[in-house]
């Protein structure tokens, strides 16, 4: 089984470098939806220093992708959104490296309907909201601190049942930009991302 790689955002350019002398296929990376914008401006970054390099980044859940690697998916290198993920696969020596924080996530409440920062996070209380997208629970770590933090706000149970579920980060905030959802939950970083900014929604992060 291909043995990973977990290191930090800022230290990718690095660990390509390495793997530059040493292997002759594609680099394989797994990384977390909302990494995306992040990664694919370093990924540009080492291309034009090593324009015949081939370099394969796939972007989803973090839980999907330890399932993946798990069941001997060849990535070489996972950029988690949360660290449990790598956590485990280092320790069933699945992967060969330490694991190191890259970043800390935040959430935040966005809307092209209403302006989060009124009510904060009752907002999703307002009863003109329909539909309120977050990442889904079970296989997405954002979507797992929005149940969270929802709970802990004593909101979830007067609003469970309008909950929508994306796969991922990016298409939990893709159903409330397209408007498939009146308001989501969704990572700031997606949120500041240029394709959101242009969309004009208004947003509350969440403490």
């Amino acid at each position: 089984m291909k043995k990973l790689i977990l290191l930090p955002a800022f230290a990718i350019l690095l660990t390509l470098a390495g793997f530059k002398f040493q292997n002759s296929q594609p680099i394989n990376i797994a990384v977390a939806a909302n990494l995306k914008v992040a990664m694919d401006s370093i990924i540009s970054v080492y291309k034009s220093a090593f324009p015949d390099e081939k370099i394969q980044a796939t972007y989803g859940s973090s839980g999907n992708f330890y399932e993946q690697i798990t069941n001997g998916a060849p990535f070489d290198i996972f950029y988690s959104a949360d660290m449990n993920y790598p956590n485990k696969l280092r320790d069933n020596k699945i992967a060969i490296s330490p694991v190191k924080l890259y970043a800390i996530g935040r959430l935040a409440l966005w809307s092209k309907k209403i302006d989060p920062n009124t009510q904060q996070l009752n907002s999703i209380l307002d009863a003109s909201i329909k539909k309120i997208a977050i990442a889904n629970p079970a296989t997405a770590p954002y979507g797992a601190r929005s149940v969270e933090s929802l709970k802990f706000y004593k909101v979830y149970d007067k609003i469970k049942s309008k909950l929508v579920y994306g796969d991922n980060i990016a298409q939990t905030a893709q159903f409330v930009s397209f408007g498939a959802a009146d308001i989501g939950i969704i990572a700031l970083s997606e949120m500041l991302s240029p394709k959101m900014k242009k969309e004009g929604g208004k947003y509350f992060i969440i403490p």
